[in-house]
């Protein structure tokens, strides 16, 4: 299936790939190496109303993943971190549009859709990693609605949420019935968010641990159907791996850029760098593989487009998620080997990409849980 951008899409690729340029790649080399909250990057993205891409058209949206997508691409060639920015406002976006209510709908979407609402979304446990069936966090049923007791790890954008979707178990049950998500708004007594993790890469966003001392979630904060959450949590997330994709797409497109103006320049045995038919090779290969995700994910992100349903989407979007984070790291090692000694220098940008892209295959569902997915799919046995 060959993807092709329409009127709208080419001005959102064109407009943010001008932005990009001009304004976010020059805060990108200080964004990571401080590894402080780019505020001026979220401003940035909240002017141009870039937050709304995804959002149905009544929030000032264009209703398009494919969209979105666009605009993580190339926002992820220059920066990782501003790139970011955006899947931490519809990660927790798109959890409530799969399962939310109308009242949850009108309360949450249009401030996150504005910039004027942050949100964070966490399922991950010390003990359970991608295994989200595994989680341990608590939900006891209380009057008017439920305490939640336990605690979170890795929760990105958690530092500075206004909320922060929460995913326990209610009662013994181990089985993913018992799993269901809660909105936990800031500020709730119990509920703490931990010191930010000194990462290797996404330094601009920080990820947190999570504490939950018998915390209260009324009724209403209660995501969608008792008993439904795990699978409101798996949609979710069918939905968001071509954005994850994207990154890794943008990542990869970035990384090529960075090597073809180095080996341009770089003169060795009298000639450059670029003549050599070992580099040369090595260049195309870069750039087959980026090519071949870039599809990938254009696919999968016109078919969450398309409403298609979630066993159909599940291993199509495990694919693109997986096939392009393993090519962002193949793309940004190959990148640094071109760089030579200078690749392992702070003082190159090819270091920061080489760094980002390791992230991308272990967040949403480590590659290993991907192929995982797409295996069981293929033998007719779907994953949970």
């Amino acid at each position: 299936m060959s993807i092709r951008f329409n009127e709208d899409q080419i001005q959102i690729r064109d407009l943010v790939r001008r932005i990009a340029k001009e304004r976010v790649a020059p805060r990108a080399d200080e964004i990571d190496r401080t590894a402080e909250y780019p505020q001026d990057m979220f401003d940035l993205l909240k002017e141009l109303g870039l937050f709304t891409l995804p959002f149905p058209e009544k929030y000032g949206g264009s209703n398009s993943l494919v969209s979105a997508c666009i605009a993580i691409e190339e926002l992820g060639r220059v920066c990782y971190n501003t790139a970011y920015l955006l899947m931490t406002q519809w990660m927790p976006f798109l959890a409530i549009m799969t399962g939310g209510t109308e009242d949850q709908k009108a309360r949450y979407l249009p401030g996150l859709a504005a910039g004027d609402l942050r949100g964070a979304f966490s399922t991950t446990e010390p003990q359970s990693g991608s295994d989200v069936a595994g989680i341990k966090t608590r939900a006891t049923p209380v009057i008017g609605g439920y305490s939640i007791t336990g605690s979170k790890i890795w929760c990105t954008n958690s530092h500075i949420a206004d909320f922060v979707v929460v995913a326990a178990k209610t009662g013994d049950d181990d089985s993913t019935r018992g799993i269901n998500l809660y909105i936990v708004e800031r500020g709730t007594k119990g509920f703490t968010v931990g010191r930010k993790e000194d990462k290797m890469g996404g330094r601009g966003i920080p990820s947190c641990p999570l504490f939950l001392d018998n915390v209260f979630v009324p009724e209403g904060n209660i995501l969608g159907e008792m008993g439904k959450g795990f699978k409101k949590v798996m949609e979710a997330f069918n939905k968001s791996r071509p954005l994850i994709a994207a990154r890794g797409v943008g990542l990869a497109q970035g990384a090529i850029d960075h090597a073809t103006e180095y080996i341009q320049q770089r003169v060795a045995f009298r000639q450059k760098i670029s003549d050599f038919q070992g580099i040369r090779w090595m260049l195309a290969d870069m750039v087959i593989q980026t090519e071949a995700a870039r599809q990938l994910l254009y696919n999968a992100a016109a078919m969450v487009d398309a409403g298609a349903p979630s066993e159909v989407l599940a291993p199509i979007s495990a694919i693109a998620k997986c096939f392009s984070s393993d090519t962002a790291m193949r793309v940004a090692t190959d990148a640094v080997q071109m760089y030579g000694a200078s690749g392992i220098s702070n003082d190159y940008p090819i270091n920061r990409y080489f760094r980002d892209a390791k992230l991308l295959q272990i967040i949403e569902g480590t590659n290993q849980i991907q192929r995982n997915i797409i295996a069981s799919h293929t033998l007719g046995r779907p994953t949970r």
